[in-house]
């Protein structure tokens, strides 16, 4: 199972500061972890949409096309807009 760690303002607004999921075959990269992710409804939408959030997989910062596996720790942590 991966570990999504959710920082920031996203544990209030997504109702949860983590979570293990087996992550389905349609994920294998951060931008399609985070469409899936948005799938979950609109309060997922708005709290991860495009340009709000940067994510480390394994403690490294990822750009979209970065992989990930069930075996990932994946951090999910909000942009500051100034």
């Amino acid at each position: 199972m991966a570990s999504i760690l959710y920082f920031g303002s996203l544990p209030d607004a997504l109702g949860t500061a983590f979570e293990h999921p087996h992550l389905p075959p349609s994920v294998a990269d951060v931008d399609s972890l985070l469409h899936w992710l948005r799938q979950r409804g609109p309060r997922w939408k708005r709290a991860l949409a495009d340009g709000s959030v940067q994510v480390t997989v394994n403690k490294t910062r990822a750009g979209a096309g970065t992989s990930v596996t069930d075996e990932d720790e994946i951090a999910v942590i909000p942009v500051s807009v100034h």
